[in-house]
């Protein structure tokens, strides 16, 4: 089944808030085998509304909208559907009980605007929101169905989940399996990845896409099957693995579609080993991603941002002449902050970067993008001087990514 989703708030259109909820919904929608068709990002504005839901109705049976339902005089989302759909504003007094619960568990009063939220279209059937103050509402007309969600990313997401989604498969019964079967590979660029699968691309049957999903430093696969008979999908799915498998053998670092931070800790925790990281031009962002993973604290120990020199000096054993002679971004350099770090903290494993993010401080010996990385597994290191191109927060982000990458090499030749 194909379905539409509708983003709505003039607060997108300008950039002031990221669209998180249509990348969600498509996320879990798709496991169902239902498709989505388009993505429209609209304002509040009751024509643009209106005609968004007619657009969508004309080419799906299923439309989810998200934001708009606030109790504020630029939320008109609830009124622009009660006169596509008809019927009246009424008072809803589960809704109004709900919303109570809501603000009392919030520890806030209720005021006048919060208690409008009780007032819903007749036409609708109501979800209570269980997260938030504004109503769930599904509409239907015909054999299609509208269901108009809230724009706070995580109340649609526990809705959707718990609430929305079961209803919906209760009512559409799908008829198709989607099957995902994702592998992260690294040691390739897109391109090298595409001609060394040539072959096995042309062997993929009808039924199953082969997806490239690039990012700095490694590429994600994705198998993606479609079929009626579960069975039989999943089996074909695990014969094309094991076939990917045979290829490429240890340039695939996961057959789970996990970020690089995810990938780290669970060889770090396999192994019964902890990390440092002594970081100065990314900032301690490597320790971010590292702890920003549930159950990090494992096997992340903690970090140093040796930003100043007499921090990679006092702190992390840095010898003052190497610093004077070398400067802070090289190699001797980095290789002492992850020798420093590791004994300091205790760590079996430890990452170092020093290198300058920009958009000053370059030279034409080291121009801005220079960075040094390190990483230490026990009695292994490895070092190497990189050129990262593109903005500071680039250069910050590939050097972190590079840094985790570095270590799980290590870690998988342990």
């Amino acid at each position: 089944m194909d379905i539409s989703i509708i983003v709505i708030g003039d607060e997108l259109l300008i950039g002031q808030v990221t669209d998180t909820n249509s990348g969600w919904i498509a996320r879990h929608v798709n496991p169902l085998g239902w498709n989505v068709k388009s993505v429209k990002v609209i304002g509040d504005n009751e024509a643009e509304i209106i005609k968004a839901i007619e657009d969508s109705f004309a080419q799906t049976d299923l439309v989810i909208t998200t934001g708009g339902l606030g109790p504020t005089k630029d939320d008109i989302t609830k009124e622009a559907m009660r006169k596509y759909f008809g019927g009246e504003m009424v008072y809803d007094k589960e809704v109004e009980k709900n919303v109570l619960r809501v603000v009392e568990l919030r520890h806030l009063k209720i005021n006048d605007l919060t208690a409008a939220q009780a007032y819903v279209p007749s036409s609708c059937k109501v979800i209570q929101n269980k997260v938030g103050t504004a109503p769930i509402m599904w509409f239907e007309r015909g054999s299609k169905v509208l269901v108009a969600m809230p724009g706070v990313p995580f109340e649609t997401e526990q809705m959707m989940e718990n609430e929305v989604i079961p209803r919906l498969l209760n009512h559409f019964c799908a008829n198709e399996h989607i099957e995902h079967r994702t592998f992260i590979v690294i040691d390739h660029s897109e391109s090298a990845l595409a001609i060394k699968l040539e072959q096995f691309e042309n062997n993929i049957p009808p039924h199953i896409h082969l997806a490239y999903l690039p990012r700095p430093g490694l590429v994600r696969l994705r198998l993606t099957g479609r079929l009626t008979d579960k069975t039989q999908l999943c089996n074909d799915l695990d014969v094309l693995s094991k076939q990917l498998h045979d290829i490429l053998g240890s340039s695939i670092i996961s057959y789970e579609d996990k970020c690089v931070a995810a990938i780290l800790g669970d060889l770090l925790r396999s192994k019964q080993m902890t990390v440092a990281t002594a970081e100065s031009c990314t900032g301690g962002n490597i320790a971010h991603e590292i702890t920003e993973v549930a159950g990090s604290s494992d096997y992340f120990v903690g970090s140093i941002v040796s930003y100043s020199n007499s921090v990679k000096q006092n702190l992390l054993g840095v010898p003052s002449e190497i610093l004077e002679k070398e400067g802070a971004v090289s190699q001797p350099v980095v290789i002492q902050m992850c020798h420093g770090v590791a004994k300091l903290l205790g760590t079996a494993c430890s990452i170092s970067t020093s290198g300058i993010a920009g958009p000053g401080g370059g030279s034409l010996e080291k121009p801005v993008g220079t960075v040094w990385i390190c990483a230490k597994c026990n009695d292994k290191i490895v070092s190497e001087r990189y050129h990262f191109p593109g903005t500071r927060d680039r250069v910050i982000d590939r050097a972190t990514m590079t840094g985790m990458l570095m270590l799980i090499k290590l870690l998988k030749n342990e």
